[in-house]
């Protein structure tokens, strides 16, 4: 598991209640390291000197240090520092607020001649504000100019859109957004509730609901413990009754810290440490993942700067940010078909506004309007049939348009509604336009990092003559070796092209590469399939595009002979990978065809999917192909994880564990496996470092998965 490097809204919406006990202190200096870190020295009567530190770089966050634990000063201060400084000398600290449920803290400075407000943002690229009392931003660390939002000197600073709030939602809108999602509940709960995926994790275990569970399978059963499990965590975090954990690895390595104990932690078989604050614990825990890393950082032949970790974090970067385009495609997709409903049953709307406004404005309660419409819809008619919700405090009705919910402003009449229907899905599309501005930076980060790896490595080709024949007589001895008794295992790493998308190599040395989405499925076609490769698809809607590769991408095309285990096993691939794991089938059906046979040109009149493709003439099918995988760690040549076809995998591998359809979440079925090696292989921090719970999962199906053997 990689140790925590951001907090979590919950994780904030604990800390504020500890940090405002410090109020009263007053400021005595600002200082910044580097580009990210603040560290603000205060003087408080009670409790002397207090330490409040900022960060938002690539590790985001916030709390009170022990002194012992501060960095030394820096030299001559930067021009941010110096403007702290005579803003805040001599200032009272008058509080901190979360805004709404957001990672984004507020404090607030007060002195005799100004009032300062500090905007921390602890998501995304990371950013400080300093605002003025009208709320104009004085100074920022980053500039942000969006079609969303703007943070820029002299500027009014704006916060990003808001977000559901989980810990103050209602049971009814709770069912709402739950009902709004069409993925599975954990996930629901991780994005539509803002819940992150911990803590989404940590509410399904504590309801007792099954996370993989699809929404449509969920009833009120369901949505009533998940809402009574946030409601428990929404009073824990109120009340400040919290019993904060810093959790470590079996190495004893930090991995977390938490305001509670979790029971996700204790079912990953995490040790935990109990500290009297959250603020303590946050203070020991990034301590000691400083100290951890320093000190893997001084391990001998770590000279060279570790090209790959910083790739793989770019890369995450930007999976999320497409996670995040992707929600913004759907959220504003949703809003503009409520308002289009809206038109499209205008008679009936206009109904329902005009029987609530009118009585409002007669001075009927709110409580009666409710009964009455109750009533109505008993007696069949359709107006009052179509309104699902009344809520009084908001002035706004939800009426249930063809299957889909819309909330309406009782006093505004139906095109005013749709307008502001509208304007939000502008609203969430100029986010997304952001969006994609940020993840055309990170992919320029991205590319900068490879230019720099391959400088590197050119300066190092000279030395390699010398060096080829130890490494010739280092394999020959290693190839003997007993991997999993080994004490340490060097770590050889590289990155290939192929390795974004679902791949495996068969037992012959084909490569085969498959689309984890529908993007992927379009790229893989339009992009590497060559006219002698071959196309594999299941029967099963909903698989990935399979491609055996004849030759790379940058080769020439030759035509070569396919030898039948290749096509059996890219046949099996295809399978494994597709909705007959979801459904939890042992066994499906997959066909091949030869690249002039897919086509991206429907019969007229027709529509395609993106993603999906026509494919013209016979096709070659393979009948009854198990849905298993094996999933194993490779020690010689490459280390890392692999996983597919077991006929493929189990001869490549020091060790692999076989995998079919069954009842674990893919998550749950990684980390059990990650314990399975972790009992197998003697040097824990190359596996921890090769095959991590996170690097298994990319290996497994999507859908519930069961080991088969151990």
């Amino acid at each position: 598991m990689d140790p925590k490097r951001e907090l979590t809204s919950v994780d904030l919406a604990a800390l504020v209640t500890e940090l405002n006990r410090y109020e009263g202190a007053k400021v005595d200096k600002a200082y910044l390291y580097g580009d990210d870190l603040l560290r603000f020295r205060m003087r408080d009567f009670d409790r002397g000197r207090v330490e409040l530190i900022l960060e938002v770089g690539d590790t985001k966050r916030a709390h009170v240090a022990d002194p012992e634990h501060v960095p030394d000063a820096p030299g001559r201060p930067p021009n941010f520092a110096m403007m702290l400084r005579n803003r805040l000398s001599g200032a009272d600290f008058a509080g901190v607020e979360q805004f709404e449920f957001d990672r984004i803290l507020v404090f607030e400075f007060e002195r005799d001649d100004e009032n300062t407000r500090i905007v921390v943002e602890l998501f995304g690229q990371g950013n400080v504000a300093v605002l003025d009392e009208t709320g104009e931003v004085v100074q920022s660390l980053e500039t942000v100019r969006l079609k969303s939002r703007t943070v820029a000197p002299g500027a009014q600073y704006e916060f990003p859109s808001s977000r559901l709030d989980p810990l103050t939602v209602g049971y009814e809108a709770f069912v709402r957004n739950m009902d709004d999602s069409d993925t599975d509940v954990v996930r629901t709960l991780a994005t539509q509730l803002n819940l992150g995926g911990l803590y989404a994790e940590e509410v399904c275990t504590r309801a007792g609901v099954e996370k993989t569970m699809p929404i449509e399978d969920a009833g009120e059963e369901e949505y009533r413990a998940l809402h009574d499990a946030i409601d428990d965590l929404r009073t824990r975090l109120r009340s400040g009754e919290i019993d904060p954990r810093v959790y470590t690895d079996d190495d004893g390595a930090v991995v977390d810290a938490t305001p509670f104990p979790l029971k996700e932690h204790e079912r990953e078989g995490l040790d935990s440490e109990a500290y009297d604050s959250f603020n303590g614990a946050l203070d020991a825990y990034f301590y000691r993942l400083e100290i951890e890393e320093e000190s893997e950082a001084e391990e001998p032949g770590s000279t060279r700067p570790d090209f790959e970790a910083e790739i793989e974090k770019k890369k995450r970067i930007i999976d999320q940010q497409e996670g995040a385009i992707e929600g913004f495609e759907q959220q504003a997709e949703t809003e503009r078909r409520r308002a289009e409903l809206l038109y499209a049953k205008y008679d009936l709307v206009d109904e329902v506004l005009s029987t609530v406004r009118e009585a409002r404005e007669s001075g009927v309660p709110w409580d009666e309007i409710r009964e009455t419409l109750d009533a109505g819809a008993q007696q069949g008619i359709p107006a009052a049939e179509a309104v699902v919700d009344v809520d009084g405090a908001e002035g706004t009705v939800t009426i249930e348009l063809d299957g889909t919910d819309v909330e309406v402003d009782v006093e505004d009449g139906v095109e005013k509604n749709a307008d502001r229907l509208y304007t939000e899905a502008k609203r969430i599309e100029g986010k997304k336009e952001g969006a994609l501005a940020a993840i055309e930076n990170t992919r320029e980060e991205l590319a900068a990092v490879k230019t720099r790896r391959d400088e590197w490595e050119a300066e190092d080709e000279d030395d390699e003559g010398e060096t080829e024949a130890e490494d010739e007589d280092d394999e020959e001895e290693f190839a003997d070796r007993d991997w999993l008794e080994m004490e340490s295992i060097p770590i050889r790493s590289s990155e290939e092209w192929y390795e974004r998308f679902r791949w495996f190599h068969t037992s012959d040395g084909f490569l085969v590469i498959g689309g984890r989405n529908a993007d992927q499925n379009e790229e893989i076609v339009t992009k590497y399939l060559n006219k002698h490769d071959l196309f594999f698809h299941t029967q099963a809607h909903g698989g990935p595009v399979t491609i055996v590769k004849a030759t790379g991408p940058s080769e020439p095309s030759e035509e070569v002979e396919f030898p039948e285990s290749t096509k059996e096993e890219a046949a099996q691939f295809a399978v494994s990978y597709s909705s007959t794991w979801k459904e939890g089938r042992y066994a499906g059906e997959a066909y091949m065809v030869t690249p002039d046979q897919v086509s991206k040109t429907p019969e007229s009149g027709e529509y395609i999917e993106k993603g999906s493709f026509v494919i013209r003439g016979d096709r070659t099918y393979f009948r009854d192909v198990a849905a298993e995988v094996a999933i194993g760690v490779q020690c010689e040549g490459q280390t890392r994880v692999l996983g597919g076809p077991p006929s493929a995998i189990e001869e490549r591998v020091a060790t692999s564990v076989r995998v079919q359809p069954g009842r674990y979440a893919q998550n749950d079925a990684a980390k059990m496996l990650y314990r399975e090696f972790k009992e197998r292989f003697a040097d824990q921090s190359f596996l921890r470092k090769v095959a991590s719970p996170d690097k298994i999962q990319e290996f497994l199906p999507p859908g519930g998965s069961e080991v088969v053997d151990g």
